[in-house]
């Protein structure tokens, strides 16, 4: 009996491997291939690093590209805590920035200062930068070291088209800084009241901005305005104010 228990397993064993399937197993990879495939991956190198500040500050978009390819870190930092598209920004190296965006750099990460691209882009009147930071993810409601948007600094500065972008990009208009000013108060008391800033007040006051908010001082934009004798601008926020 036993003898024939025997013959019937072998015969199953037999008719089994006589269907030709093949049992699979899964590939193994060996530690040679591992350390193969990390040697073939580049490494960052303060060397490498230096080489990529220095096309980025240089607006050298070749050079940043051939250092990204050997191996950069993208998000490297400086002594300052600039990262390579900080950098490139704060020399307005507009090529250079580009190149380092479109490789996938961070356009909300800031520096020791607080400033990212995106705010200093902004701060600055630095549009074609601005632009770019706002199509790869910008923070619209990330603020500055003072607390503010980037709105408030593009129109303390008077620059009229950046108000543009930041204002249909969706920066809050009414958001108060750490001194206690919004957009519209800054654009009055660091303005002089010339065209530019017209148009800068004009923009915000369509946008929304409330001429109501008074400042640190208690101040509201029409009184800081009648008190520097901007005529153009106390008309506008007069009506705006309803009086």
């Amino acid at each position: 009996m036993r003898v024939a228990v025997v013959l019937a397993a072998v015969a199953l064993t037999a008719a089994a491997c006589g269907t030709g399937d093949v049992v699979e197993t899964a590939p193994t990879t060996t530690p040679s291939a591992i350390a193969s495939d990390a040697a073939r991956t580049p490494t960052s190198t303060p060397e490498l690093e230096r080489q990529l500040f220095a096309a980025a500050r240089a607006n050298d978009a070749a050079g940043v590209r051939d250092a990204l390819d050997r191996g950069a870190a993208l998000e490297a930092r400086d002594d300052d805590g600039r990262t390579p598209l900080v950098a490139a920004t704060k020399a307005n190296a507009v090529a250079a920035a580009t190149a380092l965006i479109d490789a996938g750099a961070d356009v909300n990460a800031k520096d020791d200062m607080q400033d990212s691209a995106f705010l200093y882009a902004g701060a600055e009147g630095l549009d074609e930068i601005l632009v770019a930071t706002l199509s790869h993810g910008a923070d619209v409601k990330s603020t500055n070291r003072f607390g503010g948007t980037a709105l408030i600094p593009a129109s303390e500065h008077g620059h009229v088209e950046t108000v543009r972008i930041l204002i249909r990009a969706g920066v809050p208009v009414n958001h108060v800084n750490d001194p206690g000013w919004t957009a519209l108060v800054e654009a009055v008391v660091y303005g002089d009241g010339s065209a530019r800033y017209v148009d800068t007040v004009t923009q915000l006051l369509d946008a929304g901005a409330d001429p109501t908010i008074r400042d640190a001082r208690g101040l509201t934009a029409l009184q800081n305005a009648q008190n520097r004798g901007q005529r153009d601008i106390v008309v506008l926020l007069a009506a705006a104010d309803g009086n």
